[in-house]
């Protein structure tokens, strides 16, 4: 795959007769359990979340994408009732979260980006309290074991890593068994052992029913996990689907690494009209559009009468990560 190049910064440009992932008009699912519809949220004059629907259904992840400043984490905080739309309507479980009672926002679970946790709190403390507040809680002992708390379950909250208060929040966040999990990052500052661990414990959730709406800057996180995507920009929906519907018409691609500053006219005019040519980021090229034989046999013959040697050749379909690029690239070109 091209994910190589492209995860450098990359962005496959536009052309003439290449599909890209088109903004479809979903409806919501009859099944949703969370629905945004219109959404509006203003700071300082400026629209950072612009007329914004989406919807979650029971037994998915929906994971929420988008570039820094897009709205995703002012949008799940709309969700979570913990900000006001300006317009628009948000309903979670069929509810206005900002007219929630106790009974519904015990059947929501909430993991904040930054935690939110008390500093003086002790993790394995800090989860019993949570779970005594649930009538049929999990385990808070075993939560506590599978998200790997032990070795610090008796250290103050404002003592721990990163990472380690990310496993603490998580748990307060599912030890109450949610109808519906909000997770702001949720693997952020993770170590990879850590990480896979969530994931599953996420994808385990799902199965039980939970609808699980996640905001991720990991693209891989998405790909494993969702089984719908919402990918913002400036506020604005730009792409929703499943991961195998917003790559399914994506172009081709070989991608390669050399020297900074290729001549690729010489190139470009050797291959099909309908096939472009670009040096995304210094040294790191992508030829796109139909890869057939002949295409590839030209790129490689170039190189060979140019003597360049192309370093980790790709060939392969864009991946979501080369797609999310293209998509929220556009905006800042």
């Amino acid at each position: 795959m091209v994910q190589q190049v492209l995860k450098r910064g990359g962005v496959l440009p536009e052309r003439a007769g290449t599909a890209r992932p088109t903004l479809r008009a979903m409806p919501p699912e009859p099944d949703a359990a969370v629905v945004v519809e219109g959404l509006v949220k203003t700071y300082d004059g400026r629209r950072v979340v612009d007329g914004l629907s989406f919807s979650a259904g029971r037994g998915q992840v929906t994971a929420v994408l988008g570039t820094n400043g897009a709205g995703k984490t002012t949008t799940i905080e709309c969700c979570e009732g913990l900000r006001s739309p300006d317009a628009g309507s948000v309903r979670v479980l069929g509810v206005d979260p900002q007219a929630a009672g106790p009974d519904h926002r015990a059947a929501v679970g909430v993991m904040l980006q930054g935690g939110g946790l008390p500093g003086g709190a002790r993790p394995l403390e800090l989860v019993r309290h949570v779970a005594r507040l649930h009538a049929h809680p999990q385990d808070p002992v075993a939560l506590a074991h599978r998200l790997g708390l032990d070795d610090f379950a008796r250290t103050s909250v404002r003592r721990l890593s990163g990472g380690q208060r990310q496993r603490v929040a998580l748990a307060c966040a599912l030890v109450g068994r949610p109808q519906v999990l909000f997770l702001d990052e949720p693997s952020a500052g993770l170590d990879p052992q850590a990480r896979i661990d969530v994931w599953d414990l996420v994808a385990q959730v799902r199965t039980e029913g939970t609808a699980i709406v996640l905001t991720t800057h990991l693209i891989d996180e998405a790909e494993r996990l969702a089984d719908q995507v919402v990918v913002l920009d400036r506020g604005q929906v730009v792409a929703e689907g499943t991961p195998a519907e917003l790559t399914r018409d994506s172009a081709e691609a070989v991608g390669f690494s050399a020297v900074p500053g290729l001549d690729l006219a010489t190139m470009r005019a050797a291959l099909p009209a309908a096939v472009e040519v670009s040096e995304p980021t210094p040294g790191a090229y992508v030829v796109a559009g139909v890869i057939d034989p002949l295409v590839l046999s030209t790129i490689t013959a170039w190189c060979a009468s140019h003597q360049v040697m192309p370093q980790g050749l790709t060939v392969g379909r864009r991946s979501l990560e080369d797609v999310f690029l293209d998509l929220t690239a556009r905006s800042a070109r």
